[in-house]
């Protein structure tokens, strides 16, 4: 990893005279769809600019991952896709998410983990297999699907980010 990736940048801007100084956080946003047996994980690059699939893990394993993770890698953000069934009610996997969300306020509290509607990702991403041409053997990966699904949910996210920025 490069140093500019785990620094943040100082820009100088001399306009006549008049200095302006001004930071670029150089940190990523990880995003999780959280399942009961597997969980999918994308990431931003450095700039938050594009987000791309990371790593399928099971779920067993999860915390042990995002420490290894966090450990080389500068991230300011941890979105979990909030599991809503499609009249807006919560859906049955809440009940293991928000424990799970809990814990990682303990342990990373510098980081912000925040919740975003994770609705139809799972259809988004079978159709995004189905029309990038993989086959219809590879199209039954559901490690694929979950992780397709988290970066449609990073995706997202940094989206609606923007456009409340507007």
């Amino acid at each position: 990893m490069s140093l500019l990736s785990k620094a943040v940048v100082q820009v100088l801007f001399d306009n006549s005279c008049k200095k302006c100084n001004f930071a670029i956080d150089m940190s990523r946003i990880l995003a999780i769809d959280y399942g009961a047996k597997r969980t999918g994980i994308a990431v931003t690059d450095p700039m938050q600019i594009i987000a791309n699939g990371l790593e399928t893990v099971a779920t067993s394993t999860l915390f042990d991952y995002i420490q290894n993770y966090l450990s080389k890698e500068n991230v300011s953000e941890i979105v979990v896709g909030y599991p809503k069934q499609t009249n807006g009610q919560d859906s049955e996997n809440l009940k293991r998410i928000t424990p799970f969300v809990n814990r990682l306020r303990k342990l990373y509290p510098s980081i912000n983990i925040v919740y975003y509607d994770e609705r139809f990702t799972s259809v988004l991403a079978h159709k995004t297999i189905i029309n990038s041409g993989i086959g219809k053997m590879d199209r039954r990966n559901k490690e694929l699907v979950d992780k397709i699904s988290a970066t449609i949910i990073l995706q997202d996210y940094m989206e609606s980010k923007r456009m409340k920025n507007l």
